[in-house]
């Protein structure tokens, strides 16, 4: 049989059939899991190759999240950046100063009445005052023999760190005797003597940013506001760069503050 030479028919057969199971969001799961794990290793190269001063600032994040380091001898919240814990050498700082005292006789009696407590702010070193007053005599600004005695010591050690300090004055509830001269003048006058002591005794200075008296505003025995405990000078080896951060914060200019009214009065009648 002789083949046509017209055109081929091609004839296409469709099958009919329900369609495929479907597949699921498997692959979702799989595709983000990828791009976090992409994202994290971009982070990590970018930390690498940034400044030492980023990678502290993204390393204090971690360490302070919430930004409570922040808040700092005020209830102002703040200061942009985050700030970095040195909290090894604190500790390290907190654990020679227990040593030490266990070391000198003198001192050995008023381990129970030093508290060292690491905060958001840095090692804060509480001395605590007993009924008779031990630091410094009850309702009198010089510290006693004793008091003196562990601020040298404290001031010894504190000269081997770079760390700022601040020094806090606080008093328990009971009234001062003399109205020209109350809590707050005692509390003021009990943190300069300490700072004087610890100057005079090789601390540098300008180390010393901040000298604080609160009076009876914060008590460390709230539910016992006349407790003798809540007499104390505190001593705080800040954080390293907070001070620097909150200079930073207060020479920054405020970006809602508004307009003077002669300014803004001006400009309104300039549009019209």
């Amino acid at each position: 049989m002789s083949r046509s030479n017209g055109p081929t028919i091609i004839i296409v057969k469709k099958r009919k059939g329900g369609h495929d199971e479907p597949h699921g969001g498997a692959w979702k799961v799989a595709y983000a899991d990828f791009v976090t794990a992409m994202m994290a290793l971009f982070i990590v190269l970018w930390l690498l190759s940034a400044s030492e001063k980023v990678q502290k600032a993204v390393g204090g994040y971690f360490q302070d999240p919430t930004g409570v380091g922040r808040q700092t001898g005020t209830t102002t919240a703040g200061i942009g950046e985050t700030l970095t814990v040195n909290r090894n050498d604190l500790k390290d700082l907190k654990d020679k100063l227990a040593e030490v005292m266990k070391q000198i006789p003198e001192l050995q009696h008023m381990q129970s009445q030093v508290r060292m407590t690491i905060t958001a702010e840095g090692l804060r070193i509480d001395l605590l005052e007993t009924e008779r007053g031990l630091f410094f005599d009850k309702g009198n600004p010089k510290p006693s023999e004793a008091g003196s005695e562990l601020l040298k010591v404290l001031s010894g050690e504190l000269v081997k760190l770079p760390n700022k300090i601040a020094i806090e004055g606080h008093t328990d509830a009971t009234p001062y005797g003399r109205a020209e001269y109350s809590n707050w003048e005692l509390s003021s006058d009990r943190a300069n003597a300490a700072r004087r002591i610890l100057v005079e005794t090789g601390l540098d200075q300008g180390r010393i940013s901040q000298v604080r008296g609160f009076a009876d505003q914060r008590l460390l025995m709230k539910n016992e506001p006349t407790n003798p405990s809540n007499r104390r000078i505190s001593i705080i080896v800040r954080n390293e760069g907070l001070d620097v951060q909150e200079e930073k914060f207060a020479e920054a200019p405020a970006a809602d503050a508004p307009a003077p009214a002669g300014k803004e009065a001006k400009s309104e009648h300039a549009e019209h």
